[in-house]
């Protein structure tokens, strides 16, 4: 399995405004000495040895993840926010001749299918597109955002032909099964685990996380324990998440809590704060960081979720 991310944000897509940019040459601009600038190959290694919220940045599209299988013509893509559009013309150039997607649906706020009226796949009549929530009405709910006077596309215009399916079990798709469970999020929120026989990648988007999620009952054993990477929301700090429980969002903290009481490798901080700026978002990683040393997690790795990062299991 081979993940990427194409959008990492919650609540609404963040561009890199000016004001970011110029705050980083700043910065990068106190931190040169003479002998940065006297070859090539210096400057090279002073470009290398900058901090990661200087020499890139994490992104500003909402949550869209895709997972290729060992066929890089099998994809399944989770949530459709506005990070879809760069996934369908990424494809496009990669892999032309892709004819299925699978689209799954954690929830239907805004930030995870705003992306969808502009996947350029879905205008393709050779293509086909399933799309899978366990919500019944899912052709409804989908169909309602590219209504007049909203958006001036209906979803009938859409070329590919189309498949709506309401999830009640585990699902077989391709050399996979995939799994779902209920979140607790403000309209409800569901998870998703692939697991490919040699693996088991946990995507887990809009959750705020409570004692209910740590139980060791069957269900929740079944479903969190040993993944091989889980990609968590952890949109808050631990204040932020205390002053704003019933917004439907965990802190970075709980995030780490979970993955260590359930076994899992690589936990994936996802679903930032729009307010947050690449700095602040690079030092809560640090934070997560220590906080499983200082626990004594062991076994555990933590990375931020970034816009173009690729993680192969």
């Amino acid at each position: 399995m081979h993940i990427h991310f194409w959008g990492v944000r919650g609540s609404l897509p963040v561009p890199l405004v000016s004001s970011h940019i110029q705050d980083k040459v700043a910065a990068i601009i106190d931190q040169i000495h003479p002998a940065d600038v006297e070859s090539p190959e210096a400057k090279q290694r002073f470009l290398a040895e900058l901090p990661p919220w200087l020499e890139s940045t994490v992104g500003g599209n909402t949550s869209c993840v895709s997972v290729t299988l060992d066929d890089p013509r099998q994809v399944i893509i989770f949530d459709a926010g506005s990070g879809i559009r760069e996934l369908g013309i990424a494809l496009a150039q990669r892999e032309p001749n892709i004819p299925h997607y699978h689209i799954f649906f954690s929830h239907f706020h805004w930030d995870h299918i705003m992306g969808l009226p502009f996947f350029n796949p879905a205008y393709d009549p050779t293509v086909q597109v399933d799309f899978y929530s366990p919500k019944q009405d899912l052709e409804n709910i989908l169909s309602r955002q590219m209504l007049s006077p909203y958006f001036p596309i209906t979803m009938d215009m859409m070329g590919a032909t189309k498949g709506f399916h309401a999830l009640t079990a585990e699902l077989p798709v391709y050399s996979v099964h995939i799994a779902h469970k209920l979140l607790n999020h403000p309209g409800d929120s569901y998870a998703y685990r692939i697991d490919d026989g040699k693996h088991r990648f946990i995507y887990a988007t809009d959750v705020a996380l409570s004692a209910a999620d740590f139980i060791e009952n069957e269900e929740n054993t079944t479903f969190f324990e040993h993944c091989d990477l889980a990609v968590v929301d952890s949109q808050y700090t631990l204040k932020e998440a205390i002053e704003k429980y019933n917004w439907g969002h965990s802190a970075f903290s709980m995030a780490v809590d979970f993955a260590a009481h359930w076994k899992i490798k690589h936990l994936v901080l996802f679903h930032h704060e729009p307010t947050y700026d690449d700095r602040k978002l690079y030092s809560l990683l640090q934070s997560a960081q220590w906080y499983i040393e200082r626990m004594g997690f062991k076994g555990l790795t933590v990375s931020l979720a970034t816009e173009g990062l690729e993680i192969s299991l």
